[in-house]
């Protein structure tokens, strides 16, 4: 991983920020950088401490031990002056079933002192159709989907202009469009600027939305970077396909890659030949054309040839140690 930005870079950064409940430490220790602009992952199996995090980040729970800055200023010292530009979803929405989506928004807005009265109208209005709920805006709540529900908690985040938006599962209970339509939110919000923290079990929506990656495990970040960082820092895959085994075992060997024998993938390669899996340490940086040329030039016959870079998914599980069917 690349060394931590520049604490003026950083949207959210803390340090060796620990919270106990009793003799259990649910967060320990977590250095977090999050850079302003991005859009953050915070990957962990249930119980890793995710949800405790998000909450210190939002002065809803003290921590036993560390320091917190977001966006520049000290929490939860400087509370009243951060929130304001902070928009959340944590733990799903919670609303008035019996009033609309519109007049939930209202009156949320209205219980926000930093919010105009005389704009309230349009800033709902805009809200809901950012979040694709206007033909539902006059609806009660409780007539709603999970879905809608979820919308609705993230038309509540956007209410007004933010620099910082912290959404904890923000596609849970979404259908496969409603899905698309948040992952487009945020990365319209990220290209507007707004630093996004998104807290997720589905690692494929983390892999197509998501610029930097945090892990957590038992309570402890044990990676964080860029997206492509983290799977660079993975084991990478070598498929090759040559009558040269013996040879081959030998190259690779020298660039130090472990070889077995593998059957090819079906309808990949020729019957001449047999394939190698060939896999390197963590970060193994030799490069695929460097590797090829070294097998041709000690007269290995190169068939096929690919490299697969680890997948979050790979690089999670190496991680944690478990799978990635998880929520937090």
């Amino acid at each position: 991983m690349t060394e931590a930005s520049a604490p003026a870079e950083l949207a959210i950064e803390t340090q060796g920020l620990s919270k106990r409940f009793g003799h259990r430490a649910a967060v320990d220790g977590v250095d977090l950088a999050v850079p302003r602009g991005s859009v953050f992952g915070f990957l962990g199996p249930n119980g890793s401490g995710k949800t405790t995090t998000i909450r210190l980040l939002l002065g809803l729970a003290s921590a036993t031990n560390g320091h917190i800055r977001v966006l520049g200023g000290e929490m939860p010292r400087q509370l009243a002056t951060v929130l304001p530009n902070v928009g959340s979803l944590v733990e799903g929405p919670a609303f008035y079933p019996f009033l609309s989506g519109a007049a939930n928004l209202r009156r949320l807005d209205s219980a926000d002192l930093h919010a105009s009265p005389r704009t309230r109208a349009a800033r709902v209005d805009e809200a809901l159709e950012r979040v694709g709920l206007s033909h539902a805006a006059g609806k009660k709540v409780r007539a709603y989907s999970l879905g809608m529900k979820q919308r609705l908690g993230i038309a509540h985040a956007l209410l007004r202009p933010r620099e910082l938006l912290v959404l904890d599962e923000p596609t849970n209970g979404l259908d496969p469009q409603g899905t698309r339509e948040v992952r487009s939110l945020v990365r319209s919000l990220a290209a507007g600027g707004t630093t996004v923290f998104v807290s997720s079990h589905l690692l494929a929506e983390v892999e197509q939305m998501c610029t930097h990656v945090g892990v957590m495990s038992v309570g402890k970040l044990v990676a964080q970077g860029t997206l492509h960082e983290l799977r660079a820092a993975g084991k990478a895959t070598i498929r090759l396909h040559t009558p040269d085994i013996d040879a081959a075992v030998r190259v690779l060997s020298r660039l130090g890659l472990k070889s077995e024998l593998s059957a090819p993938p079906p309808g990949s390669y020729g019957p001449d030949g047999q394939s190698l899996v060939s896999t390197g340490p963590p970060g193994h940086d030799v490069a695929p054309e460097a590797i090829v040329a070294a097998l041709v030039s000690d007269g290995v016959r190169v068939r096929g040839f690919g490299v697969e870079n680890a997948s979050l998914e790979e690089r999670f599980v190496s991680l944690t140690g478990e799978g990635f069917d998880i929520a937090g």
